[in-house]
């Protein structure tokens, strides 16, 4: 064993793993979701962090990166490190968790994170407090046994992953990225070491005909029928994109999917004995490598027109308000070798696999060419659903994994 697999391993033999179930159950108590009528608990969540930073020593930048929704950036480098010279890793998570719905028909209550048959219980518990506490107590155990460290690690800890990540933009915007060389994305991957994700376009496309009585429609243009059409098209082309591409080992196949049908939209009135002037499709596009998001994108253009051309009276407006590219990070990238290694000493294997949706590290690396890896505690399948929890076993292992793979990539 060398010097720095040693020391890599007492890393991760130094992860207090009370401290790590103690800080998952107390993130989990607050409700950090985001809603604008009651000002949400972003804020509440980040200031708990940031307090329990400071109380470890650190100095932690509490940012806005919009009115009550903060972003909490934490830097600690080893003696050894030499800015311009030494590596900077980042470690990437988020506040923010989804709606709990019914509270009466969850196991547990949803915030009162219930340390039960060896799992955490409660909305955000995989999805993603469990992988901001693993993230946070590593760096206590790398802080503990690695203080000569030739290099640092920067904390990531930012609100609005579930929404339009506006908190991984403003940390990006603020310049925070960039003296990252790396970043490793906490989120949930069952352990997995993800070098690949999903790419996500938004879509919403707007149908506007001719109003008209429903005994006679004849005497307008029916934005329902050209909403249908248009869904039959872009079916259609997803079959052909699945043929194309085939399955991706990591990602599985692109999807096109309809997930909103409006008619009349927000702000009309629905009548029965009425067809409505217009009506809205929300379009949720998930891409793998070898699509090109403006081709995709002029594709729905061109099903949009040739719509038009053939129903005089309708036009149809197309637009992707959000687009995130699939990523794609080298197997021989110095971060995955530090992560991979890791794994092998902590699990025995080294298992790859790929995040079937879009993460904050999808900014990163799109936006500033920052090689990230995805790998974190809990099934991937659970995030969003009612009765979520992480089991402390996987919790302890992936909080092992981030100790060796900061000491791996740092000490290089």
């Amino acid at each position: 064993m060398s010097q720095v697999e040693a020391l890599a391993a007492r890393a991760a033999a130094a992860v207090d793993t009370e401290r790590l179930v103690d800080l998952t159950r107390a993130l989990v108590r607050i409700r950090s979701v985001y809603e604008p009528e009651t000002g949400g608990n972003e804020e509440e969540a980040a200031r708990f962090i940031a307090g329990w930073l400071e109380r470890a020593g650190l100095e932690p930048v509490i940012e806005e990166a919009a009115p009550g929704r903060p972003n909490v950036i934490c830097d600690w480098a080893g003696r050894g490190f030499t800015p311009g010279v030494g590596r900077t890793l980042m470690l990437e998570g988020h506040t923010d968790v989804v709606t709990e719905g019914d509270p009466a028909t969850w196991r547990h209550p949803p915030f009162g994170a219930v340390l039960a048959d060896g799992k955490i219980h409660g909305r955000g518990s995989v999805d993603m407090k469990g992988g901001v506490a693993a993230a946070i107590i590593a760096l206590e155990a790398v802080r503990s046994v690695a203080e000569d460290l030739p290099g640092r690690v920067r904390l990531g800890i930012v609100c609005d992953e579930e929404g339009m990540m506006t908190g991984i933009k403003h940390f990006i915007r603020q310049g925070w990225a960039d003296e990252v060389d790396a970043a490793i994305i906490c989120e949930p991957e069952e352990n997995e070491l993800c070098l690949f994700q999903k790419g996500a376009l938004r879509v919403r496309v707007e149908f506007r005909g001719v109003m008209a009585h429903g005994a006679m429609p004849y005497a307008g243009v029916n934005p329902i029928t050209a909403l249908a059409s248009f869904v039959g098209a872009v079916q259609e082309f997803e079959e052909s994109e699945q043929a194309r591409l085939g399955e991706h080992e990591f990602l599985g196949l692109p999807w096109l999917t309809p997930t909103i049908v409006q008619s009349p939209p927000p702000g009309g009135v629905p009548q029965n004995n009425v067809m409505p002037e217009r009506a809205a499709l929300a379009l949720d596009i998930r891409t793998v490598p070898g699509q090109d998001e403006s081709r995709i994108v002029a594709e729905l253009q061109r099903i949009a027109r040739d719509l038009e051309a053939g129903t005089d009276g309708l036009s149809v407006a197309v637009d992707c308000f959000e687009t995130r590219p699939w990523t794609e990070t080298n197997k021989d990238d110095p971060v995955v070798a530090a992560v991979a290694g890791a794994s092998r000493s902590v699990l025995g294997r080294v298992r790859y696999g790929g995040v079937p949706g879009a993460t904050d590290g999808t900014f990163l690396n799109a936006w500033k060419g920052i090689p990230t890896v995805t790998i974190g505690a809990g099934d991937r399948e659970l995030p969003h659903q009612r009765d979520e929890f992480i089991r402390v076993d996987d919790l302890v292992a992936a909080c092992r994994i981030y100790a060796e793979s900061i000491v791996r990539y740092l000490s290089a």
